[in-house]
């Protein structure tokens, strides 16, 4: 089993951009994060720790402007805490070991799928292609990633 930690190599080599969303819980503009329209099978890991937190799978097209999901791959590894920013209560998305911002939980998701909405910021988040799962360490995930024709 894998250890995932709050790496600070890792968060040396974060762009400014990544660095203010998962250390300052910033978010990014909508509909400019690099990963919104990826439509490839694969898996997506906190782009500190490296922990998985969600699959293609479970990836959708929800129209908000950020990556949108309908469950983690792995719920240990999504903390889900109380926002009172911004003068509303929301659910914000932080991952377990890297205690990485990374966006927030919504209950407006598809409702065949549980109903909700993991609105998540591109820049906390890395992409490990299907076909690269299992030389990264990633294998277990692969019956959870969906094979795309």
């Amino acid at each position: 089993m894998a250890t995932y930690t709050k790496d600070p190599d890792a968060i040396a080599r974060l762009s400014p951009e990544e660095y203010r969303v998962t250390q300052q819980n910033g978010t990014e503009r909508p509909g400019t994060g690099p990963l919104l329209d990826n439509k490839e099978p694969g898996i997506y890991v906190d782009i500190v720790s490296g922990e998985p937190l969600f699959a293609s799978s479970d990836k959708y097209e929800s129209g908000c402007g950020w990556p949108s999901f309908t469950k983690p791959i792995e719920p240990a590894h999504v903390n889900e805490l109380r926002d009172d920013s911004l003068g509303m209560i929301r659910t914000e998305v932080r991952s377990t070991h890297g205690d990485s911002h990374l966006g927030h939980v919504f209950p407006d998701g598809p409702r065949d799928r549980g109903g909700l909405r993991y609105c998540i910021n591109s820049a906390s988040l890395r992409f490990v292609h299907r076909d690269d799962m299992q030389a990264e360490g990633y294998g277990d995930y692969l019956d959870q990633v969906e094979d795309v024709a």
